[in-house]
């Protein structure tokens, strides 16, 4: 089973990644970070992106709605954003973020994997 250091070199294997954290959404703390580049700040993404998670979870709860969020895509102009909450009892308020470059990344490819991911992580 890979620990986050792994997981998170795992995540850097997806073709097209350029960035990969595990956070922790009740803090809003990277648990660890690896990226290709410099210009993406993971410290300030993972903050950042741990807002989108709680939003979704307070409009899920709001709405009623007795589900799980298996990810959460946010698209830009060069670049695919795709957080993925733990569900595993152990991974309980943590979350998968990777940042592909949209012109190298498979999308769907890189869904599967980090679902896969998730599933032997041990945090």
């Amino acid at each position: 089973m890979p620990n986050i250091e792994s997981g998170l070199k795992e995540m850097m294997e997806i073709e097209g990644a350029v960035g990969a954290a595990v956070v922790d959404y009740s803090s809003g703390m990277a648990l660890g970070t690896l990226a290709s580049t410099n210009t993406l700040d993971l410290t300030v993404a993972a903050a950042g992106n741990t807002e989108v998670v709680r939003a979704k979870m307070r409009t899920m709860d709001q709405l009623g709605l007795n589900d799980a969020i298996e990810d959460i895509l946010i698209t830009l102009s060069g670049q695919y954003h795709v957080i993925r909450p733990l569900t595993s009892r152990k991974g309980q308020g943590l979350f998968l973020y990777l940042a592909l470059d949209r012109g190298r990344g498979n999308l769907a490819l890189a869904r599967h994997r980090l679902k896969g991911i998730e599933e032997t992580l041990e945090v």
